[in-house]
């Protein structure tokens, strides 16, 4: 690998991260791409993308070629992939070699359950976009890395993973996954209930960086002890003019009930199929929680208070599966192996 840089990508559904050893966190930016629907070219990407999000004509249209976590549109994902190399290797401040983004070796982390077919439209992707070599990863994997768990120790590491499109629940022991689930809710679901009770409630419409604001500012995964409230526009659906309310921290909590509740199942599910020993290393080393929806206040305390087992919000949870899986080169002799059987399954 000598000659190439090695460099990670958490390839979200909602923002996707690019890691490169030496240089950190070099792109980190939405995961939509902007297309003229008249003429099929790419007007923007990422952050450009995104605030052209419902402020364009109807023919500009926002795309997002990620769903919970897997390619739905090859073509318009192989374009952003190669958009957000090229950036890491353009960012001011970053003593990178333009020239070499082309001969990059690049891990990308996957959702459990991820099958061949949706693993090798990622790698084909990537390798369109200039890749040099294409590597996989699970999510679970990654993000234990990134939060510095030990898992390459024979004890037992569990972390709840809370990404844009799907939620990943893993627990890791000797450098591996021992059990795993993957459920395809997450944060961009979360949006989607803040909308729909805003709606219901209110007799508004509103757009999904307006629902992801609420989320991010009041809201809440336990019934707050004291109301927060927040004005908000949108349309009225009666008249179609525009309309300001005021949203509270309790009407966020209950547009997310849904949504929390079945996260706390799919962590319960979990911990039901974990060896003995293993459980008692997750009871007394507490669960990670990582990932944007992490950040969700009191999600933690949520679901520890219903598994009985400390919940810790990772120190940085939103790159932890950015971090891991551009640090998962460090550790290749020992990974090698499940690489290259998963590089053989993807040639085929």
């Amino acid at each position: 690998m000598f000659g190439r840089y090695n460099i990670g990508i958490d390839l979200g559904t909602a923002n996707t991260l690019v890691y490169v050893k030496g240089n950190g966190i070099v792109v980190r930016e939405p995961s939509i791409v902007a297309k003229n629907m008249h003429t099929g070219t790419v007007e923007a990407i990422g952050l450009k993308a995104k605030q052209l999000t419902d402020r364009t004509s109807s023919h500009i249209v926002s795309v997002r070629p990620m769903q919970s976590g897997v390619i739905a549109d090859y073509d318009t994902a192989a374009t952003m992939i190669r958009y957000f190399m090229k950036k890491a290797f353009e960012n001011k401040g970053k003593l990178l070699n333009v020239m070499n983004w082309r001969k990059s070796n690049v891990m990308i982390c996957v959702p459990v359950g991820t099958t061949p077919v949706e693993k090798r439209a990622i790698h084909e992707a990537a390798k369109q976009a200039g890749a040099h070599n294409v590597y996989t990863i699970e999510e679970p994997f990654a993000a234990a890395m990134g939060a510095s768990l030990p898992v390459w120790e024979p004890n037992g590491s569990m972390v709840i993973d809370i990404g844009g499109g799907s939620t990943e629940v893993g627990v890791l022991s000797y450098g591996g996954i021992v059990t795993s689930s993957s459920l395809r809710i997450a944060g961009d679901d979360m949006d989607e209930a803040i909308i729909q009770h805003v709606k219901k409630k209110y007799n508004i419409w509103i757009g999904k960086q307006t629902a992801e604001t609420l989320k991010i500012e009041i809201g809440s995964a336990m019934k707050p002890d004291k109301d927060e409230y927040k004005e908000i526009r949108g349309l009225d659906l009666v008249t179609g003019l525009p309309k300001i309310v005021s949203v509270s921290s309790t009407d966020i909590y209950e547009a997310l009930i849904v949504i929390t509740n079945a996260i706390v199942e799919i962590v319960k599910n979990t911990l039901e199929k974990i060896p003995p020993e293993l459980a008692s290393d997750v009871i007394d080393q507490g669960v990670v929680l990582a990932g944007g929806g992490a950040l969700l206040r009191r999600l933690n305390t949520l679901i520890s208070d219903e598994i009985l087992i400390p919940v810790h919000v990772s120190e940085s949870p939103l790159d932890c599966v950015a971090v891991g899986t551009g640090s998962a080169f460090e550790h290749l002799d020992l990974i090698q192996s499940t690489i290259d059987s998963k590089n053989k399954e993807l040639s085929h």
